[in-house]
Order: structure tokens, then sequence, then C-alpha cells
């Protein structure tokens, strides 16, 4: 029994060693066999264009060859997949729309020239022209939204139009009378204009140029109906500061003036007079 127990110690004692050793073996490849794994990273991208020569060195993987392409020298790549737009497709785009426009602004005018003609008297009917030939196909009209927009456009030239005309006839009704006036109706009421300022301003001749400063201007004064001013305004200056300003306050001093027939009136709303006057020796004022 004890020859027993010390046949199993011992057989228990080799089963562990012989395991021990097995455990410690490693097993290892030869190095030929080993897989070594590329120096350079290659990525996988969609491109919007192909070429037919391969890239020699390429350095991504993509649907198609593209070997270069783009339109900088710069080592990026485009952010979105859209194709890019030719300049040429640009231009023919941009050349159909100016057609398109002059096409349109043309039937606008044709359209305005329309509806500002007279109607024309009616005539007789006109023979029915011929039907087309079945091979034949009518042109094709405009569009209805190209009638719509030539439609409003017309609308808006025509508001224009009649914004124009009625501003032209609220302009006043102007008469511009000088020193020789052919009517006699305006030649008499511009002689007692004449005679009023002559006189005023002789008598307020300015102080400081009297008997030592002496010139000419043109000046012009626009009256209303009721006599009252409305505007002065000096077309020549005389190089005198001091006779410009008495030319002003001379006119000033003489408003108002006579208030407009009735055969003034009656088709004049403002009486525009234009003269020159001269300050003379003697310290006199007169105006031609």
């Amino acid at each position: 029994m004890h020859r027993h127990s010390r046949a199993l110690h011992a057989s228990v004692f080799v089963s562990l060693a012989l395991h021990a050793g097995l455990l410690s073996v490693h097993f290892t490849f030869p190095e030929a066999f080993r897989w070594k794994s590329p120096s350079t990273s290659l990525d996988v991208i969609l491109v919007n264009a192909k070429t037919k020569k391969a890239p020699v060195k390429a350095d991504a993987l993509a649907q198609a060859n593209l070997d270069r392409g783009g339109n900088t020298d710069q080592a990026v790549r485009a952010k979105t997949p859209l194709p890019v737009t030719q300049p040429d497709d640009a231009g023919k785009t941009l050349a159909k729309a100016q057609r398109r426009v002059q096409a349109l602004e043309e039937r606008q005018r044709k359209l305005m020239a329309q509806a500002t003609r007279k109607p024309a008297p009616k005539v007789q009917e006109a023979p029915r022209k011929p039907k087309p030939k079945p091979e034949e196909k009518p042109a094709t009209g405009p569009s209805g939204r190209d009638l719509a927009d030539l439609s409003l456009a017309a609308l808006k030239l025509q508001a224009q139009l009649d914004r124009r005309v009625e501003a032209y006839q609220k302009r006043p009704r102007k008469k511009f009378i000088g020193a020789r006036a052919t009517e006699y109706r305006f030649a008499q009421y511009e002689e007692d204009w004449r005679m009023k300022v002559e006189r005023i301003g002789t008598l307020n001749y300015p102080p400081e140029a009297r008997g030592k400063v002496y010139g000419n201007l043109r000046l012009t004064v626009t009256i209303r109906p009721d006599g009252s001013v409305q505007s002065v305004e000096l077309d020549r200056s005389s190089g005198l500061k001091v006779l410009d300003q008495a030319a002003y306050k001379i006119v000033r001093m003489a408003a108002p003036f006579a208030p407009f027939p009735a055969n003034i009136r009656s088709d004049t709303d403002l009486l525009v007079i234009t003269r020159t006057w001269f300050f003379g020796r003697g310290d006199k004022i007169w105006t031609e």
C-alpha cells in the first residue's frame, strides 16, 4: 500500500513538470512570413469628375480615375459633391437671360404704342386667311405669364405718364417779359412796375455808394397775381456786393406791386420780369 502511494505521487509530479514545460514553450513565425503594414494611408473619397489617364501615385480610392484637377495649387479637397459650373454654361445662361429681357422690352414697347394710338375707323371685314397646311405649325405665342408681366409693366408706364401730364397741367402759367414787351397788356404792367422801382430805388440809393460807387447788374423778379413777390434772382452780378444787396432791398421795399388786371389774370399765374439795373452818376437808378 505504501508502495502504490509513492508511485502515485511520482506520477503526479512528473505530469505537472511536463505541463509546465509545455506552457513555457512559445511558437513564432519566421520573419519572411510576417505581414507589414504600408507606411502611407489611403483614403476613399467621392469625386465629381474623371480622367482617362489613371494617376501614377494615388492619394485616395475613388469610384473613377482622377489625375489632378481643380482651380488651386493648394493641397485641398472640395467640400461639396456638386459639380463645378463651367464658365461656358454660365455665359450661355446669362446671354439667354439677356435675350429674354430684350424680347420682353420689345413687346412692352409695342403694347404701349398700341395703347396710346387712337382707335382706327371700322373697315370692312378683311377676307379670311387660308388655313395653314397640316404640315405647317402655327407660331407659338407668348405664355400667359409673359403677357401678365407685360400688362403690369404697361399699366405702370401708363400711370407714370398720367402723373407727368397731371403735374404739367398743374404747373403755373408763366409769362416772361423783358425790356421790350409786345402785347400792350404786359407792356403797360411792366412800365408801371419799372416806374415804381426806379422811383423808390433813387430815393433809397445806398448811402455807402453815393458819389463813389457805380455799376450795373441783371435781376429777375417773379410776381404773383396779387402783386406780391415770389422770388428775386441775380442773373449777373455787378461785382460790387453793396449794389447787389441794394437791388434786392429796393425790390422788397417796392413790393407789393399792382395786382394783375383781368386781361392778364385770365391766362397768367406768374409774371417774370428780367431787366438790367443801372446805378449811375447823380445817384440815380434806372432799368432797361
